[in-house]
């Protein structure tokens, strides 16, 4: 399938992240536990197109209350499904995290992946809210009830920059 043919299948959705954001990271305290208290700060993040715009990747450091450690993103656009592979890296345990799985509709993207979290089966869910052309949102939600009810533990806040 070329280029052409699959621009309309959402090759195109992440092109709004490329380059350089200020991100103000909210994140709660406890996750799953009937916490309402957050931490804020704020970070620097990059992102770039790879593989000719069916991929991009992005690297941040986060300097969270609770440690500092990096982190990575790894997207990837399937033609055939058009649907998006997110692909989380993390320095304080080395490897990748189950894909997320989803994709761009009436300009939302929304993404899901069953995980592990303290021992128990979760459903996760990522929300990609482009704004305007110099600021955007994620969202990050935890279910444990299979989806029936989300708890919304990290909101990233983009601004270009």
């Amino acid at each position: 399938m070329s280029q052409a043919t699959t621009a309309a299948g959402g090759i195109h959705d992440f092109d709004f992240f490329a380059g350089d954001w200020a991100v103000h990271h909210r994140q709660l305290r406890n996750r799953l536990a009937g916490d309402t208290e957050w931490f804020e700060f704020d970070g620097r993040i990059g992102m770039r197109k790879i593989l000719g715009g069916l991929g991009n990747f992005d690297e941040t450091e986060i300097r969270s209350p609770r440690g500092i450690y990096n982190g990575a993103t790894l997207r990837l656009f399937d033609p055939e499904t058009s649907n998006w592979s997110i692909y989380w890296l993390d320095s304080r345990r080395l490897g990748i995290d189950t894909p997320m799985i989803g994709r761009f509709e009436n300009g939302i993207g929304t993404f899901y992946a069953d995980e592990l979290f303290e021992g128990r089966p979760i459903r996760v869910r990522f929300i990609w809210t482009p704004i305007s052309t110099t600021a955007c949102r994620w969202e990050q939600a935890f279910s444990a009830d299979g989806g029936a009810s989300w708890e919304t533990n990290w909101i990233m806040d983009f601004t270009r920059g």
